[in-house]
C-alpha cells in the first residue's frame, strides 16, 4: 500500500507525534530528555521550524510546530533523529533504530484549534496517570507556556500571545484553559486527525491548504479515534 502523502503549507500549525519502535521506550533517564530538548531546539533553528508546545513521554514525543518552508518539518525529524538516537545508541550501547518508521501529524488552524491542542498535548501525562496535573510533569511545555518558566526551546504562536497584553495576563488565562475537563468530541477529533493526517479545521481552511498544494488532501471526521494511545 502506498504511504499516504504529508501536508505542509508553511505557517500553517503542524501537530506531530512519533513513537518509540514496536512502543519500546525512548527516554531511560533525565539526561535523555535533556539531550532531546536540546536536538530539537538545535533543528528547529536551523530548518525554521517554531516549536509551540511539547510533550515527551516514555515511549513517544507530541510537538507542535510551525514550519517556515514546506520541508521545514520533514528535516527537523531527521535531524532530531539523527542526532538523538546517536546518542542512545552511544549511549546504552546499544545498535539499530528506535523510533516507529514514520512519525504521525496533521495540520491544524490556528484560530479554532490552536489552543486545543496545545492543552491536548500538556495534559498527555494526566491521561496517562504519570502525574495528577501537567504542573507536575517535568517534561511537557506546561511551565513554559502557563507558568512563565523560561524555555529556549518554545516560541510563542500569534493565538497563544493574543490571551492577553501582558506574560502573566497570557499565562493566566492559559492556565484557566485547564481547569474544565476536555470535551470528549473533540479529544476524539484531535486524535482522528493526528491518526488520519488530515487538516484540522473548518471548510473556509480546507479550502486554503486545498488551494494552496493544488489538491483535494480530505478532511478529519467527528467519531472515535482509530487507536487510543495519547
Amino acid at each position: 500500500m502506498p504511504r499516504k502523502p504529508r501536508f505542509y503549507v508553511p505557517g500553517a500549525p503542524v501537530h506531530a507525534v512519533q513513537r518509540g519502535h514496536n512502543g519500546s521506550a525512548v527516554f531511560f533517564d533525565d539526561l535523555d530528555y535533556l539531550e532531546y530538548l536540546r536536538c530539537l531546539k538545535q533543528a528547529a533553528d536551523s530548518c525554521g521550524c517554531a516549536v509551540h508546545a511539547y510533550a515527551l513521554m516514555t515511549n513517544h514525543v507530541h510537538l507542535l510546530l510551525t514550519p517556515e518552508r514546506a520541508d521545514s518539518v520533514g528535516r527537523l525529524f531527521q535531524s532530531v533523529g539523527r542526532h538523538y538516537v546517536r546518542y542512545i545508541n552511544e549511549t546504552y550501547q546499544r545498535h539499530g533504530g528506535l523510533w516507529e518508521g514514520r512519525y504521525k501529524c496533521n495540520v491544524i488552524e490556528s484560530q479554532a484549534y490552536l489552543l486545543s491542542c496545545m492543552r491536548y498535548i500538556e495534559l498527555n501525562p494526566v491521561r496517562a496517570g504519570m502525574v495528577d496535573h501537567p504542573a507536575k510533569y517535568r517534561w511537557s511545555s506546561y511551565a513554559a507556556n502557563a507558568l512563565g518558566v523560561s524555555n529556549a526551546v518554545l516560541s510563542a504562536q500569534a493565538e497563544y500571545v493574543a490571551l492577553g497584553r501582558l506574560p502573566d495576563d497570557r499565562q493566566s488565562v492559559y492556565r484557566g484553559l485547564f481547569d474544565s475537563v476536555a470535551d470528549s468530541g473533540e479529544l476524539a477529533l484531535l486524535r482522528c486527525a493526528l491518526q488520519t493526517g488530515t487538516p484540522l479545521g473548518n471548510e473556509r481552511f480546507k479550502a486554503e491548504i486545498e488551494a494552496a498544494l493544488d489538491l483535494k488532501v480530505g478532511f478529519a471526521r467527528r467519531g472515535r479515534p482509530q487507536k487510543k494511545n495519547s
